[in-house]
């Protein structure tokens, strides 16, 4: 059997994207605004189309107001400090005893890095991220590229993600998916196939 983890959410804390964009003066909705406006630059990254360091070029270039400070950083690093759910983490180490594990999780190379540096990606066989296959959850070629790598059909597939939409996508192409709720609830879906 194959299984599939999200990371951010799952294995660790996710980035709380709301820190980064108080510390400029914007919220979260009004940053992915000025980054949809200016040629979608967060889905760009995301899918690995563009580099960090085009990103803030592109989004210190963007229409905003005044009071929004020039850019740096790669503030996307510095305010990343994830951490680990230990409970999920010894699930995947018991699950690798007897299948196939990888990660299926959307990042940017910042993040990559981070977790690259912190050994997060160690837990598994293989590591497929959104900047580095060109695709992005939820669209269910995402699901495709990691089944055809793996060589596993869907039936024999499963995933976790905080996140539902993801896992209603992957349920579209037959990908058995449990929306992850807490490390203790995961151990009692899946700890039988431990």
């Amino acid at each position: 059997m194959l299984f599939i983890f999200d990371m951010g959410g799952v294995v660790t804390t996710t980035f709380p994207l709301d820190v980064l964009t108080e510390k400029i003066g914007l919220t979260k909705t009004e940053f992915l605004a000025i980054c949809r406006e200016n040629g979608n630059i967060w889905a760009k990254l995301e899918k690995g189309e563009i580099d960090i360091r085009s990103f803030w070029e592109s989004f210190n270039k963007a229409p905003k107001a005044a009071s929004i400070p020039f850019v740096k950083n790669d503030l996307f690093h510095l305010y990343f400090h994830p951490q680990l759910q230990v409970r999920t983490a010894e699930l995947i180490t018991a699950l690798r005893k007897k299948h196939r594990v990888v990660c299926g999780t959307n990042t940017i190379q910042s993040h990559w890095e981070n977790h690259m540096e912190r050994g997060d990606y160690a837990f598994f066989d293989q590591t497929y991220a959104s900047n580095k296959i060109g695709e992005a959850k939820p669209d269910t070629h995402f699901f495709e590229v990691i089944l055809e790598a793996e060589g596993y059909d869907a039936k024999d597939a499963f995933f976790t993600d905080d996140r539902m939409d993801n896992c209603e996508a992957a349920k579209s192409v037959g990908i058995n998916a449990v929306q992850f709720k807490s490390p203790e609830q995961l151990w009692e879906v899946w700890g039988k196939y431990i």
